[in-house]
């Protein structure tokens, strides 16, 4: 694939199947010179209109290999058994108007949110807070739900929720550079299956303009699409 410059040069971008990409990150990953293990991120650039509501796309996935991420959950609930099942289960902190008084006040220590269903109400009043950064939960990801215990036990498994951005682009985490290749593999496909699945009905032409594979210090590189 050519890409054309503003000085009508094309710079050739070379395009590999996620095997290769996979590799590429490995052989380059800056990790050896420093001091932690890099986090790989799987890129879609999506052909949608975020304009229209029912072209946006979200959903979340169960990574099988896990993220490699140590993942903070927030629960909200009414329920205080609830609560203190949900702290056994692995939630970093759990609660409803304390909790929710926190959060507006500045509290944003955790990487997820479950709620029951009884709490979306209060949960509002923290909207602004928690919509931003992607927090909020959400029925369409399972993050409201009546099974709290079942959603919190799930997320430190390795679930993952997405949604695109206000450029129509999906960033996610899809595991650490040391995960052994084959489970690499394993959670890249799993995501693009779900992106996939999750195309709206709306959206019309190329759902997937193009995808990258990176890591958090390393350059991108590009996967052929066609080979998805």
């Amino acid at each position: 694939m050519a890409k054309k410059l503003n000085n009508n040069k094309k710079v050739e971008i070379k395009l590999l199947n996620v095997e290769e990409a996979i590799d590429s990150l490995k052989n380059n990953s800056e990790e050896k010179k420093r001091n932690f293990v890099e986090t790989v991120n799987i890129i879609f650039n999506l052909g949608i209109d975020v304009k229209q509501s029912n072209q946006n796309v979200r959903g979340s996935v169960s990574l099988p290999a896990g993220t490699g991420k140590t993942v903070k959950v927030a629960v909200f609930t009414p329920d205080e058994n609830l609560q203190k099942d949900a702290l056994k289960a692995g939630a970093s902190v759990a609660g409803m108007d304390e909790l929710i008084a926190k959060v507006n006040n500045g509290f944003l220590d955790f990487d997820v949110c479950v709620a029951s269903p009884d709490a979306m109400r209060s949960l509002s009043s923290a909207a602004k807070k928690l919509g931003p950064r992607g927090l909020m939960p959400n029925p369409k990801t399972g993050t409201v739900t009546k099974d709290i215990i079942g959603a919190v036990k799930e997320i430190l498994k390795g679930k993952a929720n997405f949604k695109n951005d206000k450029f129509g682009i999906i960033h996610m985490v899809a595991g650490k550079v040391n995960f052994a290749k084959k489970d690499l593999l394993l959670n890249i496909k799993t995501i693009i299956s779900a992106i996939k699945e999750a195309k709206p009905e709306g959206s019309k032409g190329k759902f997937i303009k193009s995808v990258y594979l990176s890591t958090t210090m390393g350059s991108s590189v590009s996967i052929d699409i066609d080979k998805l």
